[in-house]
């Protein structure tokens, strides 16, 4: 009669599988709460207790670690291993069910004490995941509540297979890998000296899940995977409703032009082209936001994407007019909108599930390495700005520079952003030199760039830039400051009699 042992923390569709296993012919072997609820579900059972002849020790730390247990996991089928087994009187263990105590989100609750997170370090699971997967040649190891009704159906089509077996240890050794990853993250920061805490450097442990294999990277002969932080998790997290599959260039403008409509909390849609922004606009309504979007840069618009802080409606929908789309990213899509779009073959519409931005870091591969830094969220309130200027900014000046400020740190640096009102009127951004990005700035806006504003990244080397936003007809300028130049610059506003205001953070974004 085969033995499996399961000693699970999470039961959910335990009692499901182990009936499979009974029905099968299988012996039962559980630790206690394990065993008390299949009992409650009439199953026969054996407690591990009374299988060792040992009871749980150190109340309930030590269970499951008897070599009863693994050896019975550890024995191959070679018959001096069976031999040695049948002397002490134990059986060979033929499939294990076992999952972990909650570490991570105990740690992440910011109510949870010292002693209630180490108490959730579990040493006897990981000890079981370890011993199944490593003589996988002859044990089932199910790790993943997942994986119970598959598992079944192969028993009861005749046994696990080897590469069913080899997959599922695979698995369990990445369970082991993170949880392990997660322990030492959190106990490194916990247990440093405060004064060392904001330094601490640990090893940066990933473990990301195939999402879909791409048609190919940026370009056809490149290879391309997608990868989640969670599994189970569709693009950026969303869900794709309509249209082919996301490629690799739709993913990192999506990703780009949703970072950019989240963080406003008007109605705002943002279009972006080649990674970069090209309109970006505020108004009461998506419909009345995409013309003043569109109107930054409707050539380079064409074959874009979008993305949109608030679900996207009938009227946002019939605003697109003839436009070529790739794609849409919205916080949901109403039954209009969707009748609407579907006559669109080729445009992907993708549904996200909240507006939050996440992980809260950044990741960039560099030769050799990765770099790892924090999402830029450093900006002050703004009574820590300054006017630095003789005139300071109108009321009307004072809206289009907080929505200009915002806008140009989703602009590739050196960024510069024209705006008037809630919406951009021209945007330059990823040159080597500022002064440069005003000029296509000024270029994109044209006369609409008379009674503009203008947002600067990071400040102004020189005063070129300035006179350059005069000459276009800027007639108010917000930039974090901090040059050796600062003077010359505002003395060049002053003579233009542009309004400048100082905020003291730069919004680089190579």
């Amino acid at each position: 009669m085969p033995a499996a042992l399961l000693s699970v923390y999470d039961k959910e569709g335990l009692v499901e599988f182990a009936r499979g296993l009974v029905d099968l012919g299988w012996r039962l072997l559980a630790s206690g709460g394990t065993a008390r609820m299949l009992r409650a579900h009439e199953l026969p059972v054996t407690e591990i207790t009374d299988y060792t002849g040992t009871p749980e020790v150190l109340s309930g730390r030590v269970k499951t670690l008897h070599p009863a247990i693994h050896a019975g996991l550890l024995a191959r089928p070679a018959a001096e291993d069976l031999q040695e087994l049948e002397a002490q009187g134990w059986e060979p263990i033929d499939l294990v069910a076992v999952n972990l105590y909650p570490f991570e989100k105990v740690a992440a609750d910011p109510q949870a004490g010292l002693e209630e997170i180490i108490e959730n370090i579990d040493i006897g699971g990981v000890t079981l995941i370890r011993a199944a997967a490593k003589n996988h040649a002859r044990v089932t190891l199910v790790s993943d509540p997942a994986d119970y009704m598959p598992v079944l159906a192969e028993l009861q089509a005749g046994g696990t297979s080897l590469e069913t077996r080899r997959r599922l240890a695979v698995k369990g050794f990445s369970v082991t890998a993170r949880y392990d990853a997660a322990i030492h993250a959190h106990l490194l920061k916990r247990f440093s000296p405060a004064e060392e805490e904001e330094n601490v450097t640990a090893p940066l442990h990933l473990e990301l899940f195939p999402v879909s294999e791409l048609r190919y990277g940026e370009n056809p002969h490149q290879q391309a995977v997608l990868y989640s932080y969670q599994p189970g998790t569709g693009p950026l997290g969303g869900r794709l409703l309509q249209g082919k599959a996301l490629s690799y260039n739709n993913l990192l403008d999506l990703d780009a032009a949703w970072r950019a409509a989240v963080s406003f909390d008007r109605p705002t849609l943002c279009i972006v082209k080649h990674l970069s922004p090209c309109g970006l606009a505020s108004a009461d309504s998506l419909a009345e936001a995409y013309p003043l979007a569109l109107a930054s840069d409707p050539v380079s618009a064409f074959g874009g994407v979008i993305a949109a802080n608030r679900p996207f409606d009938e009227a946002a929908a019939r605003a697109l007019g003839d436009l070529f789309i790739e794609c849409i990213a919205a916080p949901g899509f109403s039954a209009g909108a969707l009748q609407i779009l579907a006559s669109r073959k080729n445009l992907r519409l993708l549904s996200m599930p909240d507006t939050n931005v996440g992980p809260d870091f950044e990741l960039r591969s560099v030769n050799q390495g990765i770099l790892r830094q924090s999402l830029d969220l450093g900006d002050p309130p703004e009574t820590e700005w300054r006017v630095v200027t003789r005139r300071s900014p109108t009321e009307a000046e004072w809206t289009a520079l907080r929505f200009a400020w915002k806008a140009c740190q989703h602009v590739r640096s050196n960024a510069i952003v024209f705006c008037a009102g809630e919406a951009t009127v021209g945007i330059g951004g990823g040159q080597p030199n500022r002064v440069d990005c005003v000029r296509i700035a000024a270029q994109r806006a044209g006369e609409r760039a008379r009674g503009a504003v203008m947002a600067s990244d990071a400040f102004f080397p020189f005063p070129d830039s300035v006179e350059e936003a005069a000459r276009a007809g800027i007639r108010a300028i917000i930039a974090p400051g901090g040059s050796v130049r600062d003077e010359q610059a505002v003395a060049a506003a002053d003579h233009h009699d542009i309004a400048m205001v100082f905020t003291g953070v730069r919004h680089f974004r190579h």
